[in-house]
């Protein structure tokens, strides 16, 4: 059975909402977005400002601290309080969209921001690596599911042609938490209270909850929690899973712990990137609720879309994660002034403000995206020229090359939904959205494990030998990443051959990811422009109580035969 909601305006048009059924054409079941947007709206919209910001300033304020962090708990398993975060938010992704269509976006959204803090407390008070791990694996799986659902919720207040320009505004959000978190996580490891890194995420986490309870009134779909656990595609969501934590493991053994061709890289990374494709082919062939409908990946501008999004994510997260590096290691400044020095990157948030506006005025993305596209290559090709001068380059210098990558990043991170979106009808948003969150949070996977075993490769075959085997303390493979706070302990001509060794590795690095831009920017040529919808997905409109100027909803039932 489906229950449909029927509202009779003041207008005298009637909007449908169907919940709980897949024999029902959804495609239809639209209504005109309004062109003003009510208090009712902003506050809403305030509320996933708010959330965002949490999981933004967690992953912008540990990569300047990371060092500190490995150092004082001397492991070698440093990649994965990068690795950990990134890899449970996209296996959990999803899921998350899921969970949004079938228990409403308010619960979902509660849960997320409930495992963020949890995993918050953990981190804080973690005793040893494995605990800070592990923290950090269930913050990532409420951070992931932050990022995918206030998308979502914004897709169902604001339609695709208008909405660049919000989106900007949650860019804005994002540049500013990006803006302060450098500074707080480098100035907080520089006072040995990393900590508290974690800890302040506790009181973001409730006031964020409170926003959503007071201020987020979206329908809740009918039924009780068995029908609705039914409904979830729980064999996709495990493939997915492991798929993920497959790829992740062989990425961060490979040449860190283990060399690349051994059995120990080789068996994990194959069968995630096998469990990948049985994924796609078991949503688009067999699961009754899929996660990614088979439109979704039919048309090549969705695509092209989707492959866009991948690179852009993957360059943008490894340079955020590795820039501090260069400042740390190749200029010897302290946490605290690298976290200054990658606010050159907030140049990302007028971007997505001005690419959303572009669109909004013009009704075509294509220019914009392609524009955005060479400025990021052209970025990428001038920090990894860096390396020819060794550590010569002036630090003005390198800061306007991050200037220009922010702008182009942010651009592109605007516009990729518009090629995904814009051949889909408003109801696939959810869907639609969540895939293009877990292809960016996986793109941040592979970012940062694909960037720690080129550095820690690079530093192997680049720092010299003695250096290697003082670091090693009986280790197999030293952890050389962990030993940057150390650097202005050396004498400086080993110092200086230290930091020359970093400078080239990092060089190396730029031009990996340089090739991962281009693959973005091939992809490009093959989306379509078409025009964007004015519409919004009636099913998830804001609830409306009587007294409020608004029609009281009536609700009726309807039998639906297969």
């Amino acid at each position: 059975m489906v229950t449909f909601s029927a509202t009779l305006s003041d207008r005298d048009s009637l909007t449908i909402r169907a919940f709980g059924s897949d024999d029902v054409d959804m495609t239809d079941v639209s209504t005109s977005a309004p062109s003003k947007k009510n208090l009712k709206f902003w506050l809403i919209f305030v509320s996933m400002c708010i959330c965002l910001f949490l999981s933004a300033l967690e992953l912008c304020s540990i990569p300047t601290a990371l060092p500190t962090i490995a150092h004082e708990l001397r492991a070698s398993q440093f990649v994965w309080v990068g690795s950990a975060y990134a890899l449970s938010s996209t296996a959990f992704l999803p899921m998350s969209g899921g969970l949004a269509q079938t228990f409403g976006r308010r619960p979902a959204i509660l849960m997320t921001i409930g495992l963020f803090a949890l995993g918050s407390g953990i981190c804080g008070g973690a005793t040893s690596m494995n605990m800070l791990i592990a923290g950090r694996t269930i913050q990532g799986l409420g951070g992931g599911g932050i990022q995918s659902l206030t998308s979502i919720i914004l897709a169902d207040l604001v339609s695709l042609q208008e909405r660049g320009v919000y989106a900007g505004l949650f860019a804005l959000t994002w540049c500013f938490a990006a803006s302060i978190g450098p500074v707080v996580g480098g100035s907080l490891a520089a006072q040995g209270k990393w900590r508290w890194l974690f800890y302040l995420n506790l009181p973001i986490s409730f006031i964020g909850s409170l926003s959503v309870i007071f201020f987020l009134e979206l329908p809740t779909p009918p039924g009780n929690y068995r029908d609705k656990f039914g409904r979830m595609d729980w064999v996709g969501n495990l493939l997915v899973i492991a798929s993920t934590v497959a790829c992740s493991i062989g990425l961060t053994w490979g040449g860190a712990t283990a060399p690349w061709g051994s059995t120990m890289v080789v068996i994990p990374l194959a069968l995630g990137l096998i469990g990948i494709v049985l994924f796609v082919v078991y949503e688009t062939t067999i699961a009754t609720h899929p996660l990614v409908p088979l439109a979704l990946m039919t048309n090549a501008t969705s695509i092209s879309g989707y492959v866009q999004s991948f690179c852009n994510a993957l360059n943008t997260l490894a340079v955020i994660y590795f820039s501090p590096v260069y400042f740390q290691a190749c200029k010897g400044v302290s946490p605290v002034l690298s976290g200054i020095y990658a606010l050159c990157l907030c140049a990302f948030a007028p971007a997505a403000i001005l690419a959303g506006l572009s669109v909004k005025a013009t009704g075509r993305y294509r220019p914009q995206m392609w524009v955005a596209w060479v400025i990021v290559l052209i970025a990428m090709g001038l920090l990894s020229a860096l390396a020819t001068d060794g550590i010569e380059t002036r630090i003005g210098t390198s800061l306007g090359y991050l200037v220009l990558l922010g702008f182009g990043s942010g651009a592109l991170n605007a516009t990729t939904m518009y090629p995904i979106q814009a051949p889909l009808s408003a109801t696939q948003n959810a869907s639609a959205l969540a895939w293009m969150w877990f292809l960016r949070s996986f793109a941040g996977v592979w970012g940062i494990t694909i960037g720690s075993a080129v550095l820690q490769n690079e530093l192997s075959k680049t720092l010299p030998a003695s250096f290697i085997q003082s670091m090693s303390q009986g280790s197999e493979v030293p952890a050389l990443y962990a030993f940057i706070p150390d650097l202005a302990t050396l004498p400086p001509y080993i110092r200086s051959e230290v930091q020359v060794a970093f400078a080239r590795s990092l060089a190396v690095l730029w031009q990996v990811l340089a090739a991962v831009c281009a693959v973005g920017g091939v992809a490009s040529l093959f989306m379509r422009g078409l025009a964007l919808s004015h519409t919004l997905d009636a099913t998830w409109t804001p609830v409306k109580h009587k007294g409020q100027g608004q029609p009281e909803e009536v609700a009726t039932t309807l039998q639906v035969k297969g």
